[in-house]
């Protein structure tokens, strides 16, 4: 953010806030974004088998409705960048969140099939807006010394979101006497369920209003004074303001605006280390992560679970990515990311691989035999905790680190994409695999959680305790 060779004429580097609290307020504020990314992913959760029965529609198209969202997510990933530098971050902020508003009202109120899906898509684009703009926003406020720590508030906001997201639908079922499509307000509970969103949602816009624009944005715009203010807010009075803003104007001139055409190279049309980046977003969804949270209340109800007590382990199973996340968040920095993910991917294949074997059996009265109901539930909690601990957190960081200055912010688009794809592929499939054999879809799940070890070995470099400036 600030070149190497200024950056001490400022005291940037050392700079501390006079009031820290102010600016965890600006970061929580800015993670909200991160917390309705989690909340509509996963709230869809508690309305799938209620939408299967209010359309009267197959594994096929309930999976399209499900998963239509993820295209929204891609193009509001790829666009955000764009938009908050034409218009600023705040403005960014509050276009998603007027989205998101929008969203939830349209979902809860839909008059057709293709009206919820259409909605789908708007909360999507919401997402995928939230999912940039969010980190980036916080990096260009946060004093380089607390960088790190307010930086992973965002990844701390999308479990919380999933988790609350959960006890939300829980509570609405119960309130709905355990049936999704019963009375709640006048509605059935799965629109409820849905529209409750408009809460964090308006929250977040108003938030929006009460944090300052990033100075980066600020000066890019000419507003140097402003920008002034802020980086003294933010950063605190002892640093020099006139220098750092010439630091910051002088790393936004020498940047390099890292485009498509400096990703291709190689024999396979990609550069090498860009293919390990896909190679990372790919594998981190093929293991089948977020089967987990959109449709694990459908998935233990298959298996003749009480529909109120799969909405509760739903909600356990959030509680469960909220532990691995923090045990990733304390752990990456201290053993390194290749370890954690080697160690997260030995869990997930033991996890998923139990999940399977499980599966397997017979059900008797429209159950999983008791031994196998048990170990299938426990497998779930064991996939989910090793994977926050490891490539939930981790994937990202390599992101973040692992490419060279000049192609990093176009490669990391690139491994984004193809993470959106994968998500998709996984979400669209999973009604029909389940319907086809729901022991063999995880066991491929569980091949791919296999295959993640070796990939790790041969091709993934230890990032760790490296400058961004050596990565090549």
């Amino acid at each position: 953010m600030t070149s190497t060779a200024q950056a001490p004429q400022s005291g940037a580097r050392t700079a501390h806030p006079e009031h820290l609290g102010h600016v965890i307020f600006i970061a929580a504020a800015a993670a909200m974004g991160g917390f309705l990314f989690g909340y509509d992913s996963a709230v869809i959760n508690g309305a799938v088998e209620a939408i299967r029965s209010r359309y009267d529609i197959g594994s096929a198209a309930l999976a399209q409705v499900i998963a239509i969202a993820l295209i929204g997510c891609a193009i509001g990933a790829a666009t955000a960048g764009r938009i908050a530098d034409r218009i600023g971050r705040i403005r960014c902020m509050q276009i998603s969140a007027v989205l998101f508003t929008i969203s939830a009202v349209g979902s809860a109120l839909p008059f057709a099939l293709w009206d919820l899906a259409f909605w789908r898509i708007v909360g999507g684009f919401a997402i995928g807006m939230a999912s940039v703009i969010g980190p980036a926003y916080i990096a260009e406020v946060s004093p380089a010394a607390y960088r790190g720590r307010l930086g992973s508030f965002q990844q701390a906001a999308i479990v919380v979101g999933i988790a609350i997201s959960q006890l939300v639908n829980w509570g609405i079922l119960n309130a709905a006497g355990g049936d999704q499509r019963g009375d709640v307000m006048g509605l059935e509970a799965w629109q409820v369920m849905l529209g409750v969103m408009v809460v964090p949602a308006v929250l977040y816009g108003l938030l929006s209003f009460a944090i300052p624009e990033s100075p980066r944005f600020l000066i890019s715009v000419g507003k140097d004074e402003r920008a002034r203010e802020v980086l003294k807010e933010v950063e605190g009075e002892k640093i020099d303001l006139d220098a750092r803003v010439v630091e910051i104007e002088h790393a936004m001139k020498s940047e390099h605006k890292s485009t498509f055409k400096d990703l291709l190279g190689g024999s396979f049309f990609f550069k090498p280390i860009v293919w390990v980046g896909i190679g990372l977003s790919v594998f981190q969804q093929f293991v089948g992560i977020n089967v987990a949270f959109y449709y694990s209340s459908t998935l233990w109800q298959s298996v003749g679970v009480d529909p109120t007590d799969s909405f509760l382990y739903s909600f356990t199973t959030s509680i469960i990515n909220i532990i691995g996340t923090v045990i990733a968040m304390i752990f990456v920095d201290r053993i390194g990311r290749k370890p954690l993910a080697l160690i997260g991917s030995v869990g997930m294949v033991i996890g998923l691989g139990l999940e399977a074997w499980a599966f397997s059996f017979d059900l008797v009265d429209g159950k999983l035999p008791a031994t196998q109901g048990w170990v299938a539930l426990i497998a779930a909690h064991v996939f989910v905790l090793f994977f926050a601990l490891s490539w939930g957190v981790v994937v990202w960081v390599f992101l973040g680190e692992m490419f060279p200055n000049h192609i990093r912010a176009a490669a990391l688009g690139v491994a984004a994409s193809a993470q959106w794809i994968a998500n998709w592929a996984i979400t669209a499939s999973f009604p029909s695999l389940a319907d086809w054999n729901l022991s063999a879809t995880y066991v491929i799940y569980t091949i791919f959680a296999a295959l993640s070890i070796p990939f790790v070995i041969k091709f993934v470099k230890e990032t760790k305790g490296k400058a961004l400036e050596e990565m090549g």
